[in-house]
């Protein structure tokens, strides 16, 4: 036993519960054990959506049909759903899908592709990612969708809220407040501008008004915690509630920013009715359809969810396998650009730099070389490894952004270096001034990694000022949605390989040059024609953030984790 940790020891490890063994809501509609358990307080009403999204579970006509479960049905309250893979899902789903595809006077069909997806069937086809993607729009076009976004735009906005959020809960806390007092002198201008609004103006040293919080238009604490990551979110919402949230960061997930801005700004700019666009969100996780279920990404004061559907990329190959369509014989046609109908709009800005493609195909051609190209990285404890790439690049992202913002640093353009923790999954990276430890960020994928830090933040003894999380080991990348390595493959390096199909996509537009330029332009007229304010702005953090809620297990629920 001395072996162990106190926290694998007393830590809640139950990271999954069978389907049928204590979920609240049976086939029948009512809980289960209902006539012979005592009757909990509180009581449910469950309303349909106008969209057929509501309590719709249903029985099966013979005994060997699969079980059906609608996920607007879940209460999160541990019983069956920990993980989305575990049931057959009756709404979102290449069939609801094709059906709104089927009805093009009804519907108007606008698919978001994110760049994890589209690497994966990018390797699994043999294609550079940009090719890849181009031809998922051409075949997704003939299927009747209307649009095919990627989530470019919406992944930056991601990271300039976070980057916003994280600078502001800095200054305004004591930790952040005292580093800035006293690396004032040694950072120059920019510390010293810092630590004036860290006294009490809270305005970043561009201008723009700090981001909001969960709690309101207060700064939230830090560390501050990643919220991209719907496992990890839900996780923390039903498992430790008020010990954690105040920490998450409030920003919304790109994939959420995506349906925010096709159903509250692009449905508007090209004439269509919110309930009349069905947004489907191509994710490399399960769990991110959890995440389109949620009250809190429906249209302020209606049913409507700013995203519809969430298919896996494992779904959308499935798709192709189903309609007979060999991706590498569909011709290539443009995505469309999110910012064809902003206002005063250049009309640029798809996501995918126009240099990806011959880059990304020698990444096809040989899925061993990511090592080479990142650089050599070990891999035990105290080694030096690149920041991981693949989950949207907000520990690198937020880490630039608050060492120029707080502290006057502008960092080499080189990928970040990082140290390896206890495991490959937990890395660091620090900024000194002037001998002095003043940034401490991390990265902690997989639930082994979680557990740790939540046992640290609930005894007040974190010593990272952020942290990105992620709950799939080796992130979003690994999802648990990506397509398997081949025959021959292993895991290892079909990561590889994804990691360097992704990073010669993204490394276009976030490494300098051309393609960086019309990025950061892409963001600003966003922010100047649809967001109506700069990263952390009121109008930002109206639009672009969400709040958390403690989701307390109900006593059946509890009772049988015992």
């Amino acid at each position: 036993m001395a072996a162990f940790s106190g926290a694998v020891k007393i830590g809640d490890l139950n990271d999954f519960i069978a389907p049928s063994q204590a979920c609240v809501v049976s086939l029948e509609g009512g809980k289960l054990g209902a006539a012979a358990a005592e009757p909990e307080l509180g009581t449910v009403q469950l309303q349909q959506r106008p969209r057929g999204g509501g309590f719709s579970q249903t029985r099966p006509a013979t005994a060997d049909q699969a079980v059906k479960v609608s996920l607007h049905d879940c209460l999160a309250c541990s019983g069956c759903v920990t993980s989305a893979e575990t049931v057959l899902l009756q709404h979102q789903s290449t069939g609801e899908l094709l059906q709104r595809l089927a009805d093009p006077q009804r519907w108007a069909v606008v698919v978001s592709l994110s760049p994890q997806s589209v690497s994966a069937l990018a390797a699994l086809h043999g294609l550079p990612a940009g090719e890849c993607a181009a031809r998922l729009a051409a075949f997704l076009r003939g299927l009747g969708a209307r649009a095919v976004l990627d989530l470019g735009a919406a992944r930056h906005l991601a990271l300039a809220e976070a980057a916003a959020e994280f600078v502001a809960r800095f200054r305004a806390s004591p930790r952040g407040a005292a580093t800035l007092a006293a690396a004032g002198a040694a950072a120059g201008p920019a510390a010293a501008a810092a630590a004036a609004a860290a006294g009490g103006d809270a305005m970043d040293v561009d201008g723009a008004p700090p981001a909001a919080s969960s709690s309101g238009d207060e700064a939230g604490p830090v560390p501050m915690l990643a919220s991209a990551c719907p496992g990890w979110v839900c996780y923390a919402e039903k498992t430790h509630g008020e010990h954690v949230l105040p920490y998450i960061a409030t920003g919304k997930s790109p994939q959420a920013m995506q349906g925010t801005l096709v159903k509250q700004r692009w449905c508007a700019a090209a004439g269509l009715p919110p309930d009349g666009v069905y947004h489907c969100a191509v994710m490399p996780c399960y769990d991110k359809k959890l995440e389109a279920s949620r009250g809190d990404f429906d249209l302020h004061g209606t049913q409507v969810a700013e995203t519809d559907c969430v298919l896996a990329t494992t779904e959308l190959q499935e798709l192709l396998e189903q309609k007979g369509v060999d991706l590498r014989s569909v011709a290539p046609e443009p995505l469309d650009s999110l910012l064809a109908v902003v206002p005063g709009s250049s009309g640029s800005g798809s996501g995918w730099p126009a240099g990806a493609s011959s880059s990304g195909g020698d990444a096809a051609a040989q899925p061993g070389a990511a090592a080479a190209a990142a650089g050599s990285a070990g891999s035990g404890p105290g080694s030096t490894a690149p920041a991981p790439p693949g989950s949207g690049g907000y520990l690198e992202h937020v880490f630039r952004a608050a060492a120029w913002q707080l502290f006057g640093q502008r960092l080499p353009p080189e990928p970040l270096q990082t140290v390896v923790g206890r495991n490959t999954d937990l890395r660091e990276v620090s900024l000194e001034v002037a001998g002095t430890t003043v940034l401490r960020f991390a990265a902690a994928y997989g639930f082994r990694n979680i557990q740790g830090l939540m046992r640290k933040i609930k005894l007040r003894r974190c010593e990272f000022d952020y942290v990105e999380i992620m709950a799939c080991p080796s992130g979003c990348l690994n999802g648990g949605g990506q397509p398997k390595p081949r025959a021959g493959q292993s895991a290892a390096e079909r990561l590889e390989q994804l990691e360097l199909l992704y990073a010669a996509a993204d490394g276009a537009t976030t490494g300098g040059g051309g393609a960086a330029a019309q990025a950061q332009a892409a963001v600003e007229e966003l922010y100047g024609g649809w967001v109506g304010g700069p990263p952390g702005s009121a109008a930002a953090r109206q639009l672009l953030h969400t709040q958390y809620h403690h989701r307390e297990k109900t006593v059946t629920a509890t009772l049988s984790d015992w």
